[in-house]
């Protein structure tokens, strides 16, 4: 007799496209049951990508007990947003645990480290003796090189590839097709244009586009940057 596998119980927290794909790498993973999502924009009862929405954060320690919840990821796009909404489901609860979200066809090298929150869409690549911070977002076909360093709260559009020994700080947003030389860093709460190339270092607080790449303007965390 074949045992049917048991899944735990997680939440999504946000409701928008980021969401959708989420969902989508989850079902595909075949690892967790999502019970549903929390978004502060919609009604309890709702339904969105074919979940049902539980409330919000006011309701999470009850959503929880209710639902027998083991943990969750925010599946918001923004870096700047996931952080504040990540550091405020910690101060509610203090050992809620962020699952990660990673698509089936992900290939890491050996000796990566991964931090908790994190989601990684179809065919990236992430190779050997590289570390990503928490809650980061490695989008469809982004590729990051040997023994580089991707911050928490940042993210690779589609198509992004960094050569190897790259440092990219926290809240970084890099933009789709984006190309990243060896031995480069990149500051925290920076945004890179897509389809530039960066051959040089980037100093904290920047938007920064071209080829060469080159700083147009500072910006603050809070900014947006779509």
């Amino acid at each position: 007799m074949i045992k049917q596998k048991i899944m735990k119980n997680i939440i999504l927290i946000g409701a928008s496209d980021h969401c959708r794909y989420t969902i989508d790498i989850i079902e595909q993973e075949g690892k967790y049951n999502i019970i549903g999502i929390l978004d502060k924009n919609l009604q309890e009862g709702d339904e969105f990508g074919g979940y049902k929405v539980l409330g919000y954060l006011k309701e999470l320690k009850n959503i929880i007990s209710k639902f027998q919840v083991i943990g969750g990821i925010v599946a918001i796009g923004d870096n700047y947003t996931r952080k504040i909404v990540a550091e405020e489901i910690s101060q509610i609860i203090k050992s809620f645990h962020f699952v990660n979200a990673i698509h089936p066809s992900v290939i890491f090298g050996k000796e990566v480290e991964i931090g908790e929150g994190c989601l990684m869409m179809a065919g990236v690549i992430v190779n050997n003796n590289c570390i990503i911070g928490k809650h980061c977002f490695l989008a469809t076909k982004s590729s990051i090189d040997h023994d580089s360093t991707l911050g928490e709260y940042s993210s690779l559009s589609p198509g992004v590839t960094t050569g190897g020994r790259v440092l990219i700080g926290k809240c970084t947003a890099i933009g789709i097709g984006a190309t990243i030389l060896h031995y480069i860093n990149i500051g925290n709460n920076c945004v890179i244009g897509g389809n530039s190339l960066v051959n040089k270092e980037i100093g904290d607080g920047y938007v920064a586009f071209g080829i060469p790449a080159k700083p147009v303007k500072s910006r603050l965390p809070e900014d947006k940057y779509l």
